[in-house]
């Protein structure tokens, strides 16, 4: 018997094509996977939805949609600026005299001042706990009646904290985003107050009780509104995410936390249900079922993904994703330019910019499948809303109040973020809301120029700061 080995069949020429075929199409498919990954590892705060403190270490540079105005950094020409000033009548006065006369040596005392150069040193009093007695006398009639004193209002136990330590233990809470045990830590040590995480929870929680009529009121001036922004983030509680939900103007924000990112969560808020104004947003599907309200897509979110589509691109590369950025900066440019110069938009270069916008999104559409991969579908899903919600994208060119984007709305809901950043998540619902409604007071009180602890103060003796009802 033979030990050569059988001779291997030659593959014919059709099987041979038909396996480069096969190699070719795997390849494609690896190709645009490998596409697909690097576009999610290159994904940063500046072209996705991803906030900043994602970015890591590895942050890109900060690159700013702004043109260059030709103006030196930091404060303008004109500018009042602020520094520390002197007092005219400061609360101690301390007369340092000379030492012997620098010339003859002959001492000074008792010769007249010739100038006398002031010297101001602002600092803060030595800071401890200030403790009134209330003291309810009892008296004794000649019909052998006694009757006893009432206690003023708010002085309901033989020892209790006053308002002020209440407004400053949330304060520290709510207002500066300091945990329960490192607010009690830091009134212990600042003002020798000795305080208990749940004494701070306590504090925080009937301060949030006190809200009702207060949210009820920014609840109402929200929904009758003209134009309003609307958002939503995620916050861990009790384990789990659960969502903030946020409504804002200018001068009102109302934030409540929901476990469902849906309708659910929005309704819950109380604002859009019936809603007739502007609601400002981004693309998120939800916003859209209401269909009472008329619509403002945000331009920061478009051009972050616009971003995302534009770094893709080969470098040097025209790509249909940055000229539609470039027009809707452009658009953008115009509107505040006639806002601040109070004349209209001109036409003519709203129509060009438009024009531009809407060309660069149908090559976009002709440049993408909706059948390829994720990715692929992705862009082909904006360059179609690009065109589908062009009237939604620039309402804001024709209607000068309404925004362009929902920052506003993200930096109303950011303090969430930091919080969670700074003191972790919440352990449960119940308190997540409460600090959302201290967050809503506090807000809405700091765009009406009313500082943050003289509006907890208010709060903590009863009677909150609330807004003008219209």
């Amino acid at each position: 018997m033979s030990d050569v080995p059988p001779v291997p069949s030659v593959p014919s020429y059709d099987e041979l094509a038909a396996l480069v075929v096969s190699l070719r199409a795997d390849l494609a498919r690896a190709l645009e996977r490998i596409a697909e990954l690097e576009a999610q590892v290159a994904r940063t705060s500046r072209n996705s939805s991803k906030p900043p403190s994602s970015d890591g270490l590895a942050k890109p540079p900060p690159r700013s949609l702004r043109t260059k105005t030709g103006r030196r950094p930091g404060g303008q020409d004109g500018h009042p600026g602020s520094t520390l000033r002197m007092v005219a009548d400061p609360d101690v006065r301390l007369a340092h005299e000379p030492g012997p006369c620098t010339g003859c040596g002959t001492s000074l005392s008792g010769r007249p001042v010739t100038r006398t150069e002031r010297r101001q040193v602002f600092d803060l009093p030595e800071l401890r706990p200030h403790v009134v007695e209330h003291q309810l006398l009892e008296r004794e009639c000649g019909c052998g009646t006694r009757t006893k004193a009432t206690a003023p209002d708010g002085v309901d136990a033989p020892v209790q904290y006053g308002p002020r330590v209440t407004a400053a233990a949330v304060y520290l809470y709510a207002g500066q985003f300091l945990s329960k045990d490192r607010t009690a830590t830091a009134l212990a040590e600042l003002v020798g107050i000795p305080l208990s995480a749940g004494t701070v929870a306590a504090m925080a929680a009937r301060a949030a009780a006190d809200l009702t009529g207060f949210l009820t009121a920014v609840r109402e001036n929200l929904a009758g509104a003209e134009v309003i922004g609307a958002d939503e983030t995620g916050l861990r509680v009790a384990g789990k995410l659960h969502w903030v939900h946020c409504a804002r103007t200018g001068k009102y924000t109302l934030i409540d936390c929901h476990p469902k990112r849906g309708t659910a969560g929005i309704d819950a808020l109380g604002v859009l249900t019936g809603f007739t104004g502007v609601v400002v947003h981004d693309a998120w599907a939800p916003y859209d079922t209401y269909t009472t309200a008329t619509h403002q897509l945000c331009v920061a979110h478009v051009l972050r993904e616009l971003q995302a589509v534009g770094d893709a691109a080969p470098a040097g590369a025209w790509c249909w994703a940055t000229q539609a950025a470039d027009a809707l900066v452009a658009l953008h440019r115009l509107t505040v330019d006639a806002a601040t110069t109070g004349t209209p938009v001109d036409p003519k270069a709203l129509a060009a910019h438009t024009r531009l916008l809407r060309h660069a999104a149908h090559i976009g559409i002709t440049q993408t499948s909706p059948r390829g991969t994720t990715l692929m579908a992705a862009r082909h899903a904006l360059a179609c809303r690009l065109v589908d919600r062009e009237a939604d994208y620039l309402r804001f060119t024709r209607d000068l109040r309404i925004p362009a984007d929902n920052n506003g709305s993200e930096r109303d809901i950011r303090m969430i973020k930091l919080w969670q950043k700074v003191s972790g998540c919440l352990r449960t619902l119940t308190g997540a809301r409460q600090f959302c409604a201290i967050r809503s007071y506090l807000s809405t009180a700091t765009k009406h120029g009313i500082p943050q602890f003289p509006a907890l103060v208010q709060l903590a003796e009863g009677h909150p700061w609330m807004p003008a009802t219209t």
